[in-house]
């Protein structure tokens, strides 16, 4: 009765952990143990291994197929993209582009060129429209009648002036004349007044953009005419004349054949003098050409075939 008695088989002592022996264990020990030589080590044999001869892990031969593989492939592309631009060239014209974006119906523009197209002019501070002058006298130098003799033919009025190839590159086409004596008190020739910006009587000059092979007119007389926008502006504007006579456009200036070639082409012109401009009040000038083939109505384009501009005459 006393006596020691041997542990219940439920109490027994739980076993030790055995060490992981696995080839994962051993590898994540290894590479706690290499040093940073090591590491360099590795590094110069992957850059070259002098065993067995690669260099980055691979062959000089196999390095020589890569790259034999790439400049054959890299190679046809090129000349695949090269024989597509040469194919496109070959149907472009180098005078005519082959799609135009812009609209068949020519624009105006008026000169001076200003911001927001407005002529200001203060007659007594000259540097308010010396700026004009300055640019007119630059814009009109090409219609010089010296130059216009040089460059271009005294052609035959009201008709157009046609040029075709016939099968040979005609080029580069001539232009007519258009001298800038024709612009009578507005061309600034002699002219004490600086264009009558110095008086208050400005000119503005109307041009009409360019539009590759567009016969204006339809064949028939066309001409610019102006007006104020507004019962209010009419009345402000006063009056005003117009160089050429009546703001006439003819037609020997059409077609235009391109700026390759038309090298020498000058746009016809159109001046308004305005006489007794109301001081010291905005006025809105709206210009339109009339031509039987240019519409003047579209209201989704507040250019095409007219342009408004803002005229105020300061005196003080």
């Amino acid at each position: 009765r006393g006596g020691f008695s041997a542990p219940h088989p439920s109490f027994s002592a739980a076993p030790r952990p055995a060490r992981d022996s696995s080839p994962a264990a051993k590898m994540v020990i290894q590479k706690e143990k290499k040093s940073c030589g090591q590491v360099v080590e590795e590094w110069k044999e992957f850059v070259w291994n002098p065993r067995t001869h690669q260099f980055m892990g691979r062959t000089g031969t196999s390095w020589a197929f890569i790259l034999l593989f790439y400049l054959v492939f890299y190679g046809f592309l090129t000349a695949m993209f090269t024989l597509t631009m040469w194919v496109m060239l070959q149907t472009v014209s180098d005078h005519t582009p082959k799609y135009q974006d812009r609209l068949a119906t020519p624009g105006l523009m008026i000169r001076p060129k200003t911001e927001n197209l407005d002529v200001i002019v203060n007659i007594s501070d000259t540097e308010s429209w010396d700026q004009h002058v300055q640019k007119l006298n630059k814009f009109l130098e090409p219609y010089n009648d010296s130059i216009q003799a040089q460059k271009n033919d005294v052609c035959r009025p009201g008709r157009y002036y046609e040029q075709p190839d016939n099968g040979v590159l005609n080029y580069p086409k001539r232009a007519c004349r258009f001298n800038r004596t024709q612009l009578g008190d507005c061309s600034g020739i002699g002219d004490s007044t600086h264009y009558g910006y110095s008086t208050g009587q400005p000119c503005v000059f109307i041009k009409m953009n360019r539009v590759i092979n567009f016969y204006a007119g339809a064949n028939q007389s066309m001409n610019v005419t102006c007006a104020g926008k507004r019962d209010e502006d009419a009345e402000n504007l006063g009056s005003f004349v117009m160089f050429p006579a009546n703001g006439n456009i003819d037609l020997m200036y059409f077609p235009y054949y391109g700026k390759k070639f038309h090298v020498n082409y000058t746009q016809p012109l159109v001046a308004v003098k305005f006489l007794n401009v109301t001081p010291n009040v905005e006025v809105n000038v709206e210009c339109r050409i009339n031509a039987a083939n240019i519409a003047t109505d579209d209201e989704r384009d507040k250019f095409a075939g007219r342009v408004a501009f803002k005229l105020r005459i300061n005196k003080t």
